[in-house]
Order: structure tokens, then C-alpha cells, then sequence
């Protein structure tokens, strides 16, 4: 794979201007990286930049808590895709997890995938959060709801992405979903870490410099 489109280009930060933002779509279609990941507030602004190229327009939901009500969250969906997203990553609901009410969890990520219809589905479980035995059903739940991606994080929590979570979380999807890595992977060194240990995407606000590097 190209890679370049192993990155979402990424800008959640509440300060985010709408300066910032643009800066970030220009940066995407001169590497062509995967997608922008935004904030649903900028996804019309990023779809009408990138209108017409390869680079996806990519929206979190439920961010970054996962704490909101399922409607709420496919209302958010169904908004985002309204205003141009062609990808969701969605926080699950981490207190519904840790009570071990998986059926909540389940129909959770359900009915996001129900709003999302064909449009790629990212799951995010916060694995800063979790025991690995979390982790491994989280990642059975993602499977069973059909979305196509499970991540590792937010970077708003505790931790980002660890390679012991990928390479768990890869072998537990085995092959029925794929892994986004994401939360402090800022240099080339993590970064190819990060796909060793079986990440097919990596979040990042430091693209460019990882991009950059892997030239060097």
C-alpha cells in the first residue's frame, strides 16, 4: 500500500481554527493521505476542500467520551454524512463495557453502523481504559456489529496506542475487521511500529513529519 494513505490527517483539538483546518485539507491533497479527521462542526468546511480527490472526509462521534446516548450518536452519524463524511470513527460506550452490559455495547455500535450505511465504520475503545480481556471482547463486538474498523484511541485519555494493543486487537479481529492505531504516534519510528505490529491505519496530527522522515 501507498504510504501516505496509512494516515487519517488529524485535527480534533477544541482551539482548532478554521485556518487550521484548511492548512490541514492543503497538507492531505499534496501527500494524498487517507483522510482529514475532524470534528463534525468542520465537516462541511473539509468536504468542500476536498471535493473531487482521493482523500477521504473523516468525522468522529461520540467524542471523545463515548458517554452520550446511542440516538445521540446516530443522530451525529447521520448529520455527519449529511454534511459530507465518507468515514465515522465513533467512541463506544467504555462505563457500558466496564459493567460488562455488552448487549449495550453491541447495539451501541449497531445502530451507529445502521446510520452510517455504506459509509466505513471506526470503532474507538480506548485501550488506555481497559484489561486486555476488555479489549479482546470489545474487539468480538466490533466484529459481530459489521463495522469495519476497530481503533485503539482518542488521544484525549490517559494513552495512545501501544503495539502489544494492536498486535491484540489484530489477532483478535483475525481478518473479519481491520486496526487503526492512533494517540501519540508522532514520529516515523513509532509509526512503523505501529504497522509491524498489524495497523492498517494510524491517526495522526503528526503526518508531515512522519511522512517526511520515512524520506530521510
Amino acid at each position: 500500500m501507498q504510504y501516505s494513505k496509512y494516515f487519517d490527517h488529524t485535527i480534533l483539538k477544541a482551539d482548532a481554527t478554521r485556518e487550521n483546518v484548511l492548512a490541514l485539507c492543503k497538507e492531505a491533497l499534496e501527500h494524498d493521505f487517507a483522510s482529514v479527521c475532524v470534528n463534525g462542526y468542520r465537516t462541511k468546511l473539509v468536504a468542500e476542500q476536498l471535493r473531487g480527490s482521493n482523500v477521504k472526509v473523516c468525522t468522529v462521534v461520540g467524542f471523545p467520551l463515548g458517554a452520550m446516548s446511542t440516538a445521540a450518536k446516530a443522530y451525529e452519524t447521520e448529520q455527519a454524512i449529511k454534511d459530507g463524511a465518507q468515514e465515522i470513527d465513533m467512541v463506544v460506550n467504555i462505563g457500558a463495557l466496564k459493567d460488562k452490559d455488552y448487549d449495550t455495547v453491541l447495539q451501541d455500535i449497531v445502530a451507529v453502523k445502521h446510520a452510517c450505511g455504506d459509509v466505513l465504520l471506526k470503532v474507538i475503545i480506548e485501550t488506555c481504559l481497559l484489561s486486555d480481556e476488555e479489549k479482546v471482547k470489545v474487539c468480538q463486538l466490533v466484529v459481530e456489529a459489521k463495522a469495519e474498523y476497530v481503533k485503539t484511541s482518542t488521544g484525549f485519555s490517559t494513552s495512545g496506542a501501544t503495539e502489544h494493543d494492536v498486535a491484540l486487537m489484530k489477532s483478535t479481529v483475525a481478518g473479519k475487521a481491520l486496526v487503526k492505531a492512533s494517540g501519540g504516534i508522532r514520529d516515523y519510528e513509532t509509526a512503523q511500529k505501529m504497522i509491524a505490529a498489524g495497523a492498517d491505519r494510524l491517526g495522526t496530527s503528526a503526518t508531515i513529519k512522519i511522512v517526511n522522515d520515512s524520506k530521510k
